[in-house]
This record gives structure tokens, C-alpha cells and sequence, in this order.
């Protein structure tokens, strides 16, 4: 018995051998593969429409991936802006008018980024917002004084020492004479550094009672967190 697709065999069969794969011919036929295998089991193809099959085949993964690739984008951002909306659910819940919350702000960044050794109150980072709110931090909280404010930058031997001196002066707005030391990695020689990175810079005070008291705030609350669980 004839199955209800037969009498498009011809064109199905016209179709396979001008080249194009079953699953486009199922798409365009609407016939179930199983039934095509059957009849196309007989269709020797030439060496040019193997050819214009396996062209096809590789036009329809370049367009697949591409596909694929902006539905992850898509995706991707969708998370993203979840993240950056859950975030300021956070941060504008924060007081930034309580001192005490603002000690344990700092307290965690110098835990993470602060110099624990030295007998002095400073840190190190290539981000520049998160070395101007260090600064920020430090005169407000703490009263310390500009006079008392010592920078020094951490360079790769190919960056320009003069450009990236005034590009953190700027940003930390900070006079030329508080820029204490520029030291250049000569290890760096011959690699070339990625675009932006404007080297490390370190800001330093004297008073080292300011490291003492943000250390002492950081580990007493992770005490406190460790008793609790």
C-alpha cells in the first residue's frame, strides 16, 4: 500500500538530486524523514552535489552558531541587569551617613587590597575608582591630612611614566608633589601592555593606628559571623 506521500515522491526525489539535504526537503514537504531515507536510499549523488550538500551543510552551521551565539547574548545581558538591579536593591538600602557602616566598608576593602606589614596605613590597586574612594575615606573618616597622602605608581616598561602620572594625579585630584615614587618593572621589557591599564598605584599615610583599627573591625566581625553560624 502507497503511503499518503507518494504521489510527491518525484519532487521529492527532483529535489534530492538537485542537491539538497533531507532535512530541508522534510521542511519543504512536509514528509517524515523515515519515509525519505526510504526513497532517497537508491539517489547516487555527483561530486558536485555532494559538494553543494556539504556547502550547505556549512552555511547552516556558521548561521546556527550565530544564532546561538546572540540568543547567549541575549541571555547573558538578561542576567546581567537581574545582577546590577538585585545590586542596588543592596546599595541603596545602605546609610552612607553612619560612620560605623562606612569603617566596615573600608574595613573589608583594606582586609582585601591594604598592606598588612608595613607600619603605615596603605594600599594598592590598579582600579582607580576603588583608590579614590580609599582616599576619600581616609580624609573624611579619619581627618587625614592631604600633606600626609604619599603616591607611588607600579609601571610596565613600555606605558608612558609621564602620561600615567597625570592620568592618576586627576583622578585622585591630588597636586604633582603628593606623587612620591614611580617604579617601572623591568621585567616587563619587550611584552606589550593590554589596552587601559594604567599601572598600580599605591596610596600611603603615616598613621598606622588607621590600619590597626580597620584590621581589628574586619577580623572581629568575621569573629562574630564564625560564632554565630
Amino acid at each position: 500500500m502507497a503511503s499518503k506521500w507518494f504521489d510527491k515522491k518525484p519532487e521529492a526525489l527532483k529535489l534530492r538530486k538537485s542537491g539538497l539535504s533531507i532535512g530541508v526537503i522534510e521542511k519543504k514537504l512536509g514528509i517524515p524523514r523515515s519515509t525519505l531515507s526510504g526513497w532517497f536510499k537508491d539517489v547516487i549523488l555527483t561530486k558536485r552535489q555532494k559538494n553543494v550538500l556539504f556547502k550547505r551543510w556549512q552555511n547552516g552551521l556558521v548561521s546556527a552558531r550565530k544564532k546561538a551565539g546572540k540568543w547567549h547574548n541575549a541571555e547573558k545581558q538578561k542576567r546581567l541587569e537581574v545582577a546590577w538591579e538585585d545590586a542596588q536593591k543592596v546599595i541603596t538600602a545602605i546609610n552612607l551617613k553612619d560612620e560605623s557602616i562606612l569603617d566596615l566598608i573600608l574595613a573589608i576593602l583594606y582586609l582585601g587590597e591594604g598592606s598588612k606589614k608595613n607600619n603605615t596605613t596603605s594600599m594598592g590597586n590598579a582600579d582607580p575608582l576603588i583608590m579614590k574612594v580609599f582616599l576619600i575615606m581616609l580624609r573624611r573618616q579619619y581627618k587625614v591630612n592631604i600633606k600626609q597622602i604619599r603616591c607611588s605608581l607600579n609601571l610596565r616598561a613600555d606605558q608612558n611614566i609621564e602620561e600615567i602620572k597625570k592620568f592618576w594625579l586627576k583622578e585622585l585630584e591630588l597636586p604633582k608633589k603628593n606623587m612620591k615614587y614611580i617604579y617601572v618593572d623591568k621585567r616587563t621589557v619587550g611584552s606589550k601592555t593590554y589596552p587601559n591599564y594604567k599601572g598600580v598605584c599605591t596610596i600611603e599615610c603615616g598613621n598606622v593606628a588607621i590600619k590597626r583599627k580597620l584590621l581589628n573591625i574586619s577580623r572581629g566581625l568575621f569573629e562574630r559571623i564564625a560564632e554565630r553560624a
